[in-house]
């Protein structure tokens, strides 16, 4: 049982907010003291931080008053009295409360402690100490939680490529023995070593993804096992908490060094390599020749909703999207397509059956032009075109180029070296307009197309340059 208070102590030691006798005693500048839960809900309420009493205004952080503390805890009986439900963290040295932090030595102490050496710190309480703690680490638990999400988006497209590249095998194959359907006999050992390796590919590929997918999987477990250790921290308490803290936050920053993962360009199957030129490719082993397109259209680069020929030497706009992975070399805003083939020398020549489509785009472009946010068809976004628009022809930076015939038929000719794109009506090589650049990237022919309308012709293909006019060099 506590020991009565004689009524000039017990003013002294009574908090004036709870009128109750004092408990972890701090003093304003002013001197007068109060319980610090006190003083902080007095605060908050009042939003500010002038004294209870005298009402002056605080301008220097709260110091502890361990003295009265001693006083009133020797008279209350605080420091021997029941353990609360709680469980108390008491000073094995003093048998006193460890209710306070001292942050410039960053330990935990008890009143009696080092009391003399503390008397100049900065010294807080305990649960203030914990409750900053636990907002700092708050973010790191956030980071975490945005790190293991993004990496679930990754593993979620890797897991919807292991589908599309079997229908990218079934529907390639199936290219593959229609070409090899129009050789004779003996051409059967080359078909079946080309299906061999479509499904050699298709297996390296699967398991690169399977290899990415698992990797992703063991930091999503490892994110999702430090996740865990975080919120559990985050659950205790006082000494508990402080120990922890330190190991907590170490632990969520390792997790979180490193760089984000990006999806692995070239996972899909490269189509073009098993389809483009097949048979030109196939009777030059034979000495016979074939027909020969110039440009191979990537099915990996077209947009969801544009659709390529079997073999990848025309597309055509549709009107209902695809479902085909959200790859890196896919264009996603524009309907936009590229050759499978970049150049970075030489002279390279192609043309374009365009017929009566009413909308088109036709140029080269270079290998980092920007696939998935808002550009122009333009030279400074690194695309040089032909462009029209319901017979208006215009060279992609607005400049209105008039011609003395609608073509049908596009030629488009590069020289890297040169530094030229040109593009010509082929009927009689008339030339249209040339682009002047000093390409450095790799260049790869460019197509985009518009909505067909009541056009006659919905696609436009690519076809080797014809016999009347001069090939390239």
């Amino acid at each position: 049982m506590a020991e009565e208070i004689p009524p000039p102590l017990k003013h002294y030691l009574t908090c004036n907010v709870c009128t109750e006798i004092v408990k972890d005693p701090v003093s304003l500048g002013c001197h007068h003291s109060f319980c610090s839960s006190c003083l902080q809900d007095f605060w908050a309420q009042a939003e500010n931080k002038n004294c209870p009493v005298c009402k002056r205004k605080s301008s220097k952080g709260i110091g502890v008053n361990f003295s009265l503390k001693e006083l009133a805890d020797s008279f209350t009986g605080r420091q021997r009295s029941a353990p609360s439900e709680e469980a108390q963290v008491v000073c094995t040295e003093h048998l006193k409360d460890i209710k306070w932090f001292c942050k410039d030595e960053q330990r935990a102490v008890c009143p009696v402690c080092e009391f003399p050496h503390h008397q100049g710190h900065r010294v807080v309480p305990l649960e203030e100490q914990v409750q900053e703690l636990k907002q700092q680490l708050r973010p790191d638990l956030r980071a975490l939680q945005a790190r293991r999400s993004r990496h679930q988006e990754l593993e979620e497209t890797y897991e919807a490529m292991v589908p599309h590249l079997k229908g990218q095998r079934v529907k390639t194959e199936r290219g593959i023995r229609k070409e090899f359907e129009q050789l004779h006999r003996f051409l059967r050992e080359e078909e079946e070593a080309r299906v061999a390796a479509l499904g050699e590919e298709e297996e390296q590929k699967r398991k690169r993804i399977l290899l990415e997918r698992k990797t992703l999987q063991e930091q999503i477990r490892s994110l999702s096992e430090g996740l865990s250790a975080v919120e559990a921290d985050l659950q205790k308490d006082g000494l508990s908490f402080l120990s922890a803290s330190t190991r907590s936050r170490t632990s969520a920053r390792a997790l979180l060094s490193g760089s984000d993962p990006q999806l692995l360009p070239g996972a899909l199957l490269d189509e073009a390599k098993h389809l483009g030129n097949l048979a030109h490719r196939v009777w030059e082993k034979i000495g016979q020749r074939t027909t020969f397109s110039p440009v191979t259209l990537d099915p990996n680069t077209a947009t969801r909703s544009l659709s390529l020929s079997d073999d990848l030497t025309s597309v055509r706009r549709m009107d209902v999207n695809q479902m085909v992975p959200n790859n890196p070399e896919r264009f996603t805003r524009y309907r936009n397509v590229l050759g499978s083939e970049g150049f970075s020398s030489g002279e390279h020549c192609w043309e374009v059956e365009v017929g009566d489509l009413p909308i088109w785009r036709i140029g080269v472009a270079k290998e980092s032009v920007e696939r998935r946010g808002e550009h122009t068809a333009s030279p400074a976004n690194g695309i040089w075109c032909l462009f029209n628009d319901s017979g208006k022809y215009t060279q992609g930076t607005g400049q209105t180029l008039t011609l003395k015939r609608t073509p049908e038929r596009i030629r488009v000719q590069l020289d890297y070296d040169g530094g030229e794109v040109s593009f010509y009506d082929p009927e009689d090589m008339t030339l249209i307009y040339t682009h002047q650049h000093t390409f450095t990237d790799n260049i790869f022919p460019w197509f985009s197309l518009g909505a067909a309308g009541e056009a006659r012709t919905k696609a436009v293909r690519v076809c080797g340059v014809s016999s009347r006019t001069k090939p390239c060099k």
